[in-house]
């Protein structure tokens, strides 16, 4: 069963799944970026490291989708939803972000230190992606529900 399939179990929405899946070319333009920018070679820890970011950044967009599906059940039109659950949800996504990225910049750094030759691919791409996602996760995702809800209020 692939992602999509599951955030459709999860959502019972085929288009709220598919607003969550952009997260995910969001997070890879850091991570490429990142990569070519620092070693510009896929190995495997960074291969290991873009599956790591797509779980991140999946569950970020849950999170949001989740806090605006809760105001649409309290009756808030898709404009107080997207401005209000984002709002509630810029905290907590950050939060992880930022603590993930604290963790992995060490490892980012000390690429060059033996040992790391394997941690660091990973932690570079981790941590673009995590930039990159974290910010236009704020924006992208919020303004594409909001044109797909505005067409379909009735729901």
């Amino acid at each position: 069963m692939c992602i999509r399939d599951r955030l459709y179990q999860e959502f019972k929405n085929i288009r709220q799944s598919l607003i969550i899946l952009v997260n995910m070319p969001l997070a890879m333009i850091g991570a490429i970026f990142m990569l070519k920018v620092t070693s510009g070679e896929i190995n495997i820890p960074a291969i290991i490291g873009f599956i790591s970011l797509m779980g991140i950044t999946t569950r970020n967009g849950m999170l949001l989708m989740n806090r605006y599906n809760r105001l649409r059940d309290e009756g808030y039109s898709p404009v107080d939803r997207v401005i209000t659950g984002s709002c509630d949800r810029l905290l907590p996504i950050v939060m992880t972000a930022l603590t993930s990225a604290l963790a992995l910049i060490p490892l980012a750094v000390n690429g060059d230190k033996p040992g790391n030759e394997i941690q660091s691919p990973m932690a570079v791409v981790i941590l673009g992606g995590l930039i990159t996602s974290t910010i236009l996760n704020m924006f992208v995702v919020p303004a594409i529900y909001l044109i797909t809800n505005k067409e379909h209020e009735t729901e």
